[in-house]
């Protein structure tokens, strides 16, 4: 049986065409299908439209509905953690990502020995606002965290028992899923996709939460910072050293009748490089490292209702 995990947040419009789809690939699946939606705390009527339809659909389903919003990956491991498929499968539920990618991550995993299955856009039909954002997005993302990851991003993967429970091992917050698949390893295949433009509401994938994504992905997965406050630091050494041997020579030939000031210029700017560009990078790591100890759940499901298949 397939597991379909779809996160849930603001799709009340996409949702009549996605369980329309989702009966289609259900039809055109060998294996049984069960989808698994988890509701991320969203305020609009998500959970009440998919209570009212699930019973009626042909297929296995499961709706979980967390205490608040979480953020996606924290839903998405949550779908993992409950859905009770041999493999695994991840959509999106605005329907950006054809379905029928579902059906052809499902087939490599069932006739390949392969461990995971990643889908890789190979074009997109977005915004051309996005498509730079989203470029330089996943630029950084190639070059300072994962260089093994997809020009395109990665939004969809699938995956089979063994995979799926060790990624769930992994018991860390404010981390990236999507780099945690690329730091696993096991056997991994890519299918390619053409992301579709969005026709039902707003993407709640902001700026402000994109930079988030990225710096939890940096500091979870890279030293980069450190190493940039490192040479950052060097480069202020260097900089105050020069600039207080120009103030020396300045003093010298009698251009500074201020006394001390020289000294105190050096130790400012000596100072401010060492110390105050470095707290914040810093801090950054011990703030991760202490939410880790805290040990609290990652999400946490209110509420859990399974709807069994009525009619074929």
């Amino acid at each position: 049986m397939l597991s379909l995990v779809i996160p849930v947040y603001r799709n009340e419009g996409s949702l009549p065409e996605l369980l329309l789809a989702l009966r289609h690939l259900n039809e055109t699946l060998v294996s049984r299908l069960e989808v698994v939606f988890v509701v991320d705390g969203s305020p609009d009527r998500c959970y009440e439209l998919l209570r009212e339809a699930l019973p009626q659909q042909c297929f296995r389903s499961q709706l979980i509905l967390l205490s608040r919003n979480f953020g996606s990956f924290m839903a998405i491991r949550t779908g993992l953690q409950f859905g009770q498929g041999e493999r695994f499968a991840v959509m999106a539920a605005d329907l950006q990502e054809p379905p029928e990618l579902v059906r052809e991550m499902n087939r490599v995993l069932s006739e390949q020995e392969i461990d995971v299955v990643v889908g890789v856009r190979s074009r997109r039909q977005d915004p051309l606002l996005s498509r730079l954002a989203s470029r330089v997005f996943w630029g950084l993302y190639r070059r300072y965290v994962v260089p093994e990851i997809p020009s395109g991003g990665v939004d969809m993967f699938a995956c089979n028992k063994a995979f799926r429970d060790t990624l769930l091992s992994l018991d860390e917050r404010h981390s990236s899923l999507i780099a945690q698949i690329f730091w696993l390893g096991f056997r991994r295949a890519s299918v390619s996709y053409e992301r579709q433009e969005r026709q039902y509401g707003k993407s709640a994938w902001t700026l402000r939460k994109k930079v988030n994504y990225l710096m939890d992905s940096v500091f979870s997965f890279t030293d980069l910072p450190i190493r940039l406050l490192i040479r950052t630091g060097a480069l202020g050494a260097i900089v105050a050293c020069m600039l207080g041997t120009l103030v020396l020579v300045a003093r010298l030939f009698g251009e500074i009748d201020v006394p001390g000031y020289a000294m105190t210029m050096l130790t400012i700017t000596f100072l401010g490089c060492l110390n105050l560009l470095g707290l914040g990078i810093v801090g950054s790591y011990a703030w991760r490292t202490y939410e880790n100890t805290k040990q609290r759940p990652l999400a946490i499901p209110m509420r859990v209702e399974r709807y069994e298949v009525m009619h074929e």
